[in-house]
């Protein structure tokens, strides 16, 4: 119970790890990070990666995310759903929506460009409390 405990709340940092398992880690690199002139927020771009079997857990965050699929792959939802969003997909999460659980299946890696702009000196992703 508290490996699982601690594999969910690594999850929501978008990062995954099994003690048992060793299932497959989101890499995530900070491409530029600032402030958002004349607010108390700032924006981060990064590059994230989600190698097959890598899990993304239900998360919010502290203002918007915008990304771009750079590389499309295969993806299913905890109800057993299959997505497949395809290169050159964009779209806009906004602040405090629940978004983001899916395993990535296939042999593809889910990559995209991610840019959140939210407010300084919180947590990024918050992960949803079951």
């Amino acid at each position: 119970m508290i490996k699982q405990a601690a594999s969910i709340a690594l999850v929501g940092l978008g990062l995954t790890f099994s003690a048992a398992a060793q299932t497959p880690t989101t890499k995530r690199t900070e491409l530029a990070k600032g402030d958002l002139t004349g607010t108390n927020m700032e924006i981060i771009v990064s590059l994230v990666e989600y190698p097959p079997g890598a899990v993304s857990a239900l998360h919010t965050h502290p203002g918007e995310e915008a990304f771009y699929v750079l590389e499309g792959a295969t993806l299913e939802t905890p109800d057993g759903k299959t997505l497949t969003p395809t290169t050159g997909v964009s779209r806009i999460n906004v602040r405090d929506v629940p978004h983001g659980a899916f395993t990535v299946t296939g042999d593809k890696t889910f990559k995209l460009l991610a840019v959140h702009i939210v407010d300084k000196g919180k947590t990024a992703f918050v992960p949803v409390k079951p």
